[in-house]
């Protein structure tokens, strides 16, 4: 039924998914991201492609008495102070949910930003799972997921992988459209994420921006 909805949608849209769930645990980068319509479009596409999606959010919001809500909608918890910090726990998520699917947001903005958050990178990386291409392209009508990148450690190299991926990909606003590089790629960066950066990262996936409308 889920899958026959997300078909429905985006028929009624003239849009459509191309490409297949992940058969194996993810780390579930969406990109472009620039606009409030995003959500709606990746849900369709989710549904469709029979992906279950996850998200991490703050854990004061998986308090009573909309706690059970937030988890059946697929949230995962992640306390940024605890000891272990944010990855850790995303390691342990993964490791107690074989085939997790954790979808993040990179850009962390609807706006334009000088780089994306690296918390997509370091979630994947403390858990030993591939970064899967999700993706929304407006020119062509079509969402979807493309290539797994296997995290070696090469964060460039990586990146390189990604970047090529994204090039010919429309955001529904192309000039907000954040390009695919981290911190340290960028003139005078130093990528050194703190300990709560991959739950901050994470949590823009799951809350948009109030700066701009869609």
């Amino acid at each position: 039924m889920v899958r026959w909805l997300g078909r429905l949608g985006l028929r009624l849209v003239g849009w459509r998914a191309v490409g297949r769930a992940p058969d194996r645990s993810v780390v579930l980068i969406a990109a472009p991201h620039t606009s409030n319509w995003d959500l709606l479009y990746m849900l369709l596409v989710a549904a469709e492609l029979g992906i279950d999606v996850h998200w991490v959010g703050k854990h004061t919001l998986f308090r009573p008495p909309l706690g059970w809500l937030m988890r059946a909608v697929g949230g995962i918890p992640v306390d940024r102070r605890a000891r272990h910090g944010a990855v850790a726990q995303l390691a342990r998520a993964f490791e107690e949910r074989p085939g997790l699917v954790l979808a993040v947001a990179p850009e962390g903005t609807r706006g334009k930003a000088p780089y994306w958050k690296s918390g997509f990178y370091e979630i994947a990386r403390g858990a030993g799972v591939p970064i899967a291409c999700g993706f929304l392209d407006y020119a062509r009508k079509e969402g979807g997921i493309g290539p797994l990148i296997e995290v070696t450690g090469d964060r460039l190299r990586d990146m390189d992988a990604i970047r090529a991926f994204y090039a010919d990909k429309t955001g529904k606003h192309p000039e907000d459209f954040t390009p695919p590089r981290l911190r340290e790629e960028v003139a005078g960066g130093d990528d050194q994420p703190a300990a709560g950066s991959a739950a901050q990262a994470s949590e823009t996936s799951s809350t948009a921006s109030a700066k701009k409308g869609a």
